[in-house]
Order: C-alpha cells, then structure tokens, then sequence
C-alpha cells in the first residue's frame, strides 16, 4: 500500500516535472527565436517603411479573392507561423478575423510544397506522404494538389468570416446604440 502511494506521490511530481522541462525547452527553444524574428521583421518595416508596406497592403486587400489567398499566402511564407499572424496589423479591424482565419488555415497545406513555412507541423505532411512514398508514387502532385485545395478553402473560410464578422460588429453597435 505504501509502494503505491509513493509511485502515486512520484507519478503526480513527475507529471509537473515533465512540464517544467517542456516549459524550459519553448523558454529556450521557440521563444528566443520568436523574439528574434519579431524584432527582425520590425527592423524590415522600419528599413522599408511602414507606410510603403501599408499601401502594398490595402492594394494587395482591396480585392476580397487576394485579401484571402495571396495576402495569407505571402505572410505564411515571408514570416512562417506564427509569425504571419502579425500581417494582419495592416487590415482594418473587421478583415482581421478573417485573415488570421486564412491565415491559420494554411499553415498545414503549404508545408509540402515549402516546409519552412511551418516545420512544427511537419510530421502531418509526412505522416501523409510516408504512405504515399511505400506506394512508390511521387510526392510532387500531393504537395501541389494539398496547396491548391489549401488555397481554396483558405478562400472559403476568409470570405465567410468576413461575413461573420460585420455581421456580428453591426449586431453589437445595434445593441450598443439601443442601451
């Protein structure tokens, strides 16, 4: 009785210890690099300009079919995840929802065609490729056919968030105006 409270009492330190040392790895791993990417793409905002990037902005966003394709498609490359989230400082408050929605989304589908983009998601694509491969097939129309549905739905979900989103912001300043 008493072996099994210890191995409990043990388990139970364990479970916090484990996680301790995964909260040190994302300290010294993930965190540092994020900060050094954040202050690199601010530097390049700066370099550039920020109003230069503003203007590419809106007139890559004015058109809704390139505000949800390839603007998602140019942060998730550029940037990666989660760094390409930050592209949606340059839209106004009701767009971004939906491109962090676009953006988010494709994360998964641009990794076989550019593994940089988001290489903590890797062991999906080639969890799907392993099988792909015994098979003896090329992985080459996977990764563009995995893309261009990627490209699609990314589309899809912008454009219905987007909706979603004024609808639920006119929904709130009726309510507001109505108080």
């Amino acid at each position: 009785m008493v072996d099994w409270i210890v191995k409990l009492a043990e388990g139970f330190i364990g479970m916090f210890q484990k996680g301790g040392e995964t909260f040190v790895g994302m300290l010294t791993g993930i965190v540092p690099t994020l900060i050094c990417l954040i202050t690199a793409v601010n530097a390049i905002i700066k370099l550039v300009g920020e109003e230069k990037i503003q203007r590419f902005a809106q007139k890559c966003t004015k058109n809704i079919i390139l505000r949800y394709t390839v603007f998602p498609i140019l942060a998730v490359f550029f940037l990666t995840n989660p760094m390409a989230y930050t592209f949606g400082k340059f839209l106004p408050e009701r767009q971004k929802p939906a491109f962090y929605d676009s953006a988010v989304s494709l994360v998964h589908p641009i990794t076989g065609l550019f593994p940089h983009a988001n290489a903590a998601e890797l062991f999906v694509y080639t969890g799907i490729s392993a099988g792909i491969t015994q098979l003896h097939l090329s992985l080459g129309p996977l990764a563009i056919r995995f893309f261009i549905v990627g490209i699609i739905v990314i589309l899809i979900r912008g454009i219905i968030t987007e909706k979603i989103t004024i609808k639920m912001m006119k929904n709130r300043e009726l309510k507001a105006a109505s108080n």
